[in-house]
């Protein structure tokens, strides 16, 4: 499971972050085809050209419903349901653990390494290798 990481203030959109994000993605991905395209769901805070441009540069699917009507077409042109709960497991697994949730570090450095460290955690219990 391939996870990208940007880390940035708290005061700042989630929409700046975009191209970092996708960028540190440690793992070269397939090239995407018509036949199994990749996507990439995102929220309305999302909802902007600019990182609709940018996610479309890397060659992803973008799925960011406004509304019901523009969700069933997202939908069936990409002939499979956006999966949001992944992403909210996820986080609710990163919130588990206290050095993540809230940050102690102060270089982001060591907050970097708090989080991968954590991923690898949770990585690890995923894999069934725990016992």
């Amino acid at each position: 499971m391939p996870v990208g990481l940007a880390v940035d203030g708290a005061n700042r959109p989630d929409l700046t972050m975009v191209r970092a994000t996708i960028e540190s993605i440690p793992v070269e991905r397939p090239e995407p085809t018509e036949d199994e395209p990749q996507g990439l769901c995102l929220d309305n805070g999302y909802n902007y050209a600019e990182p609709k441009e940018i996610v479309e540069e890397f060659g992803f699917t973008v799925h960011v419903p406004k509304d019901t009507d523009e969700a069933q077409a997202v939908k069936r042109r990409a002939r499979h349901k956006a999966r949001r709960w992944v992403v909210e497991r996820s986080h609710s697994w990163l919130n588990r653990f206290r050095g993540v949730l809230i940050r102690w570090c102060k270089k982001p450095e060591n907050y970097v390494a708090m989080l991968h460290f954590a991923f690898a955690i949770i990585t690890y219990r995923c894999a069934g290798l725990s016992g």
